[in-house]
């Protein structure tokens, strides 16, 4: 029997109460920030957008002037509500609370802020997964108060704080090794497509509206099983790749034809804190795709789509594209953007060269199941699946 059975037998034998969250502690929801006093110039203070929550830091300053309501602190628990719903202790000092991003605080005596943190991913997870539909999800603040959550002893808190404190900081050091490794590759890598894809002089740089279509998706409510799966920004993995995870599903008639993706069909995010992430879709399965998806398909002779694919991997992308995004709350990459991007054209033999090089390049260093990422899922999952576990009680009678 492990300490935390131990304390429930002795001090909850009968099981835990559960309370709305919204009892235990305030969801203090950030600021809508004016965009224009947005910058990467470090002038004024760092803003925590929802992107930032995902990643654990800002790059992004606001120079404008600010209630000191909305300043966030080292420790403080932000919670990002659109998209995945991702929790965070933050841990990069002094900045701004953005809209659609929310604090939790002012916590009451019988829960532990620590234990909140630990608690509250679970329950973001299920809300997520309840969610049915094709766009960028969205979480409101009342929702999340709504949420009921186990408020065992205060010592067993400590306890299961402490247990998870320690797992959470090994399966850092493990994952940052992993972390580390793979970069390197994915940096090597870089380096080679980026060489490899300017390696033509001579070609022709050409903006994509003189050669290219755009097309948006359309807005449809997902489920588990229908004629066609729904492709969303979200089942575009990391990597550029279509993920095999948590597929959805329409059904589709003759009117939505025109959304029906084909082999070789290029798709990108175009709004959020994935904006412009791209994938090609090479897959035979009958799918169409949301209208949070830009579809290009390209001119009969002139770019491939599987080197256009790799040149959305290369700096040379990006840095156009951080460009010529939008910098408000919520990120905006439209077709009227996109098209101002401007991309080598070699001939076809050479664009077939190169994609097959990188092709088996991409293989060795990106590939979702086998190597370093793979590895990294699995920590992550070992780890999601212990503390799940200990964050499991039995509820006491009414």
């Amino acid at each position: 029997m492990s300490r935390v059975d131990e304390l429930l037998a002795e001090l909850a034998p009968g099981g835990v109460e559960y309370r709305a969250l919204g009892e235990l502690c305030r969801v203090f929801s950030g600021y809508a920030f004016r965009s224009e006093w947005f910058n990467t110039d470090s002038k004024g203070v760092p803003i925590v957008r929802i992107r930032d929550v995902n990643s654990g830091f800002s790059n992004t300053f606001y120079s404008g002037k600010f209630d000191d309501r909305w300043l966030v602190a080292n420790g403080d628990i932000l919670v990002g509500m659109d998209g995945d719903f991702r929790v965070t202790r933050w841990t990069h000092g002094r900045a701004l609370l953005n809209q659609r991003v929310c604090r939790i605080e002012d916590f009451d005596a019988s829960i532990l802020p620590d234990f909140v943190f630990y608690q509250i991913q679970g329950e973001l997870d299920r809300i997520h997964a309840a969610i049915m539909g094709s766009t960028v999800k969205h979480l409101s603040s009342r929702e999340l108060e709504r949420s009921r959550i186990p408020v065992p002893p205060l010592e067993v808190q400590r306890e299961i704080v402490r247990i998870l404190d320690q797992f959470a900081q090994l399966e850092a050091e493990l994952e940052a090794e992993l972390e580390a490794e793979l970069e390197a590759r994915r940096r090597q890598f870089g380096y080679y497509r980026d060489t490899l894809l300017a390696a033509d002089g001579d070609a022709p740089v050409v903006a994509l509206r003189e050669i290219a279509d755009f097309k948006y998706g359309y807005t449809e409510k997902a489920a588990a099983t229908g004629s066609h799966r729904f492709l969303r920004i979200t089942d575009i993995t990391p990597w550029g790749k279509l993920s095999p995870e948590a597929p959805k599903y329409v059904d589709v008639d003759a009117s939505a034809e025109k959304y029906v993706a084909r082999p070789g069909d290029i798709f990108m995010a175009r709004t959020g804190a994935t904006f412009g992430k791209t994938m090609l879709y090479e897959s035979a399965e009958p799918a169409v795709y949301a209208s949070f998806l830009i579809r290009i398909r390209f001119k009969a002779g002139t770019l491939l789509p599987a080197f256009y694919w790799h040149f959305t991997q290369s700096d040379a992308y990006w840095d156009q594209a951080n460009a010529l995004v939008s910098t408000g709350g919520q990120p905006q990459f439209n077709a009227n953007v996109l098209e101002l991007i401007k991309v080598p054209v070699p001939s076809i033999d050479r664009q077939e060269r190169v994609i097959a090089l990188l092709d088996r390049f991409d293989a060795l260093a990106n590939s979702l199941r086998s190597g370093l990422p793979a590895e990294i899922h699995v920590r992550r999952k070992q780890y999601e699946y212990y503390r799940d576990r200990l964050l499991m009680f039995k509820e006491a009678a009414a």
